[in-house]
């Protein structure tokens, strides 16, 4: 059986150290858990590619074999929801 590669992108804050920790606690024998610092990069510049590859907009973000899962889907920042906020006013 092939295994599931899990890939974790983080910022390497507190938040997303928490997550790489449940991913990890979480994955089974089947799972390769590969995690991604974005402050720190890539040598190969694989992780910047694949997060804009995945449409990452927000950290931590999980990708399950190539697709991003959905709970870290559409969550970047909402400039409009911003400005009603009072942002720019």
């Amino acid at each position: 059986m092939a295994k599931r590669i899990v890939e974790v992108f983080t910022a390497g804050c507190y938040l997303c150290n928490n997550a790489v920790q449940q991913v990890k606690e979480q994955a089974c024998q089947n799972c390769e858990v590969v995690v991604y610092d974005l402050n720190k990069k890539c040598e190969t510049k694989e992780c910047e590619t694949k997060a804009k590859e995945y449409g990452i907009e927000t950290i931590p973000a999980v990708a399950v074999n190539g697709q991003l899962a959905n709970c870290c889907s559409n969550r970047g920042i909402d400039f409009e929801v911003l400005k009603n906020a009072g942002l720019g006013k």
